[in-house]
């Protein structure tokens, strides 16, 4: 008779964001691993589903113990914290033998002065940054087989960058790209301020952080490693406006992009269709047919991508893409765990290849 495997282990730390409730929710159903520890310093010795409501009988209740204690036992321990406090965990996390994934910002940068410029103050261990594999597979997917460190993307970075990655890889972006992308209200967290309470957001549409979205220097970050990885370099900027919109998920991201005049609809899909061949979770919608829209995407891992080509103006041709995806999902806690089954060895779309909901 066959020995019995045992699964890996994992732990959340921080779990009971929206954040944190994705990740329960992927974790519990997934068949190669077992949830076994979730931590908060909120809801202490609640059951689970006493503040995930979506949730079954669990057997797992909110404890509150340190990272260390969280980390002992467990193969990969996930980072469901705020911004900034990852960063204050440094020498803990440097310390832990379980491999750490961190859905924070505070490991994407390399650059010690983005981060405090965007970020609103210093990183407490600018030394470590770097240290972290950036967890977006559609770029990094060697590097985070078998990581120990991963730093997973932000929600508006994942959206924008799978729509401008194969132009970045094939050297094709230069002078400002122009972004607009509109989000839901569960990227603003599950504690409502005045600009994410539902009375006042659920007719409402505006801007916030115009030209100073924290994602900007991660997404210019990951679009320049494309262009390395193609070997390419080439001079380029993003102009990024977020706009708060009035649904719970989703992001739908509209990008502004001048190519050589000679790039025309045939060689903007060959681009795209070459750079996604194989990719788990990227749809080509392609230019004239389907747009990408956040409805077809709502509760999976799908990242929809359509495109219009434009004109040629001043002797550049225009380009808009467009990419919707869910911003808990591919962009966030669903990302993390394609993440974890890669540094794992599992299947890359195990547990988390559900279809969207509909509608």
């Amino acid at each position: 008779m066959a020995e019995a495997t045992t699964k890996p282990k994992v732990a959340i730390i921080g779990g009971t964001g929206y954040g944190g409730a994705e990740l329960c929710r992927l974790l519990l159903a997934h068949p190669g691993v077992e949830l076994s520890r979730v931590t908060s310093i909120d809801h202490v010795g609640e059951p689970l589903e006493a503040v995930h409501q979506n949730l079954h009988r669990t057997g797992l209740r909110f404890e509150d113990i340190e990272p260390r204690d969280a980390a002992d036992g467990m193969d990969v321990v996930f980072l469901a914290l705020p911004h900034k406090v990852s960063a204050t965990l440094a020498p803990e996390l440097a310390a832990l033998s379980a491999r750490v994934i961190d859905l924070s910002g505070d490991f994407r940068l390399r650059d010690a002065q983005a981060y405090a410029r965007f970020y609103g103050q210093a990183h407490p261990h600018p030394e470590l940054l770097g240290s972290f594999v950036y967890g977006l597979p559609e770029l990094q997917r060697e590097s985070i087989v078998g990581a120990t460190r991963v730093a997973s993307p932000g929600c508006f970075a994942t959206t924008i960058a799978l729509g401008l990655l194969p132009l970045a890889h094939a050297g094709l972006l230069s002078g400002a790209i122009h972004t607009v992308a509109a989000t839901g209200s569960s990227g603003s967290g599950a504690y409502a301020s005045a600009g994410t309470h539902h009375p006042l957001r659920a007719s409402n549409l505006k801007i916030y952080k115009a030209l100073e979205h924290q994602h900007t220097p991660e997404i210019e970050q990951t679009l320049r490693d494309a262009q390395a990885k193609g070997g390419h370099a080439g001079d380029f900027s993003l102009q990024f406006v977020p706009v708060s919109a009035p649904l719970p998920r989703g992001i739908l991201a509209n990008s502004f992009v001048q190519v050589p005049a000679e790039i025309d609809a045939a060689r903007v899909r060959a681009l795209f269709e070459s750079y996604y061949e194989g990719a788990a979770f990227v749809r080509l919608l392609g230019d004239g047919g389907r747009q990408a829209e956040v409805v077809a995407i709502k509760g999976s891992m799908w990242a929809d991508l359509s495109w219009t080509v434009g004109a040629v103006v001043d002797g550049r041709r225009q380009l808009l893409v467009t990419s919707a995806l869910d911003n808990l999902v591919k962009g966030g806690a669903g990302q993390a765990v394609q993440s974890m089954n890669l540094v794992l060895g599992l299947p890359e779309t195990q547990g988390i290849d559900a279809p969207a909901l509909w509608p």
